[in-house]
């Protein structure tokens, strides 16, 4: 088997959205009421096959409180994917996930993939809609989905569309060789111009 892809994801968004319970859902199909706040960053991976190809994601849950923010410069400069996640109960969590945005936008990778999410859809109190998700995302380019960490909706499906855009750039994923990092190639995205995005 050929080595892996590595492809570093950041996942970010305001304190208590469910970040790590998404993360948790999609390593290990496992959901837990009583999760603990990340505090600074916790790192996962995954190694998996698509469309026959080798991946293997690294991925950092990011802390969401106010006091942490500097550190998330650390984990997204160099990030491949970006997953900015809100409630959507809470319309604060939709300020912050812009807010983070923004930020990503002054001092991120250029041609990183951006993935919004509406996280929570199973809550009957639902104020940030669906559409509302979708607008935002189609207006940047960017990947939408809507998810229930808690009821699994939502949340292969949004990491299957983040690997379809990596394959559909042929030559944006560089393999390197056993002993080497196998990164995303930053000159071939560079060339590639603008990354075609999904929104569903």
């Amino acid at each position: 088997m050929s080595q892996p892809n590595i492809v570093k994801i950041v996942i970010l968004g305001t304190s208590g959205v469910g970040k790590s319970s998404i993360i948790n859902r999609y390593i290990y199909d496992h959901w837990d009421k009583d999760m603990q706040t990340t505090l600074g960053a916790a790192f996962l991976d995954k190694t998996l096959t698509y469309r026959g190809k080798h991946f293997k994601f690294q991925i950092w849950d990011t802390a969401g409180q106010e006091k942490y923010g500097p550190l998330a410069q650390m984990y997204y400069r160099d990030a491949d994917v970006a997953i900015l996640v809100y409630d959507v109960t809470e319309k604060s969590s939709f300020s912050g996930m812009k807010a983070w945005h923004t930020e990503l936008k002054e001092k991120g990778p250029k041609n990183i993939i951006l993935a919004i999410v509406g996280n929570k859809i199973e809550m009957e109190d639902e104020i940030i809609t669906k559409i509302d998700g979708e607008i935002y995302a189609s207006k940047h380019n960017a990947i939408f989905k809507a998810t229930s960490a808690k009821e699994n909706q939502g949340i292969n499906e949004l990491f299957d569309c983040i690997l379809d855009q990596l394959l559909d750039h042929s030559g944006a994923v560089e393999i390197m060789s056993e002993m080497s990092t196998s990164r995303l190639s930053k000159k071939q995205k560079k060339d590639d111009g603008v990354i075609k995005r999904c929104c569903f």
